[in-house]
């Protein structure tokens, strides 16, 4: 007999705990955007240009130098900041300067934001300096884009496709 209350007890624990665990992976609801909006989302990585030039080296330097670490130029590893802005019908939605990641400041400046932005039509500014210059922007590109209810918009950076994507 006392074997038997065991195993009711058991399934009794089981049971509880499993409509524990099922009504807390169902509730609360979980909404990730408004059903009445669309986002917009920027997302790139990119590096800016080396702090200072690149230089050569003179004969005399490479000669003092191992020979497996001969190389003609010498370029710091430090890289500027990459600095972004983004436009939304003439109104600022983001602004930031990026700084470098890694250890010695020479990789990528990422960004990833996300807006909630209202559907319909909407004219997108984005702007990028990736230069030592101190004011102005290397890139920018604009576009008149529409967006439905829930629709996810994203803008991209590749220098080499001409600078901002718009998908």
């Amino acid at each position: 007999m006392a074997e038997f209350l065991k195993y009711i007890g058991q399934a009794i624990a089981y049971t509880l705990f499993a409509i524990t665990v099922g009504y807390f992976a169902t509730q609360p609801a979980y909404t990730h955007l408004d059903p009445g909006k669309a986002q917009i989302k920027l997302s790139f990585g990119h590096a800016g240009e080396h702090t200072t030039e690149c230089r050569r080296r003179t004969q005399e330097e490479l000669n003092q130098l191992a020979p497996n670490m001969r190389r003609p130029t010498e370029c710091p590893r430090g890289r500027m900041p990459v600095f972004v802005e983004l436009e939304m019908d003439g109104e600022l939605l983001y602004r930031a300067a990026l700084p470098p990641s890694g250890l010695a400041g020479d990789g990528v400046s990422t960004a990833y934001q996300t807006f909630a932005v209202a559907p319909g039509r909407h004219r997108l500014v984005a702007r990028l300096r990736d230069s030592r210059r101190t004011d102005g922007f290397d890139y920018e590109q604009a576009a008149d884009i529409t967006l439905s209810p829930r629709q996810n918009f994203v803008i991209d950076f590749h220098p080499s496709r001409g600078g901002f994507l718009f998908l």
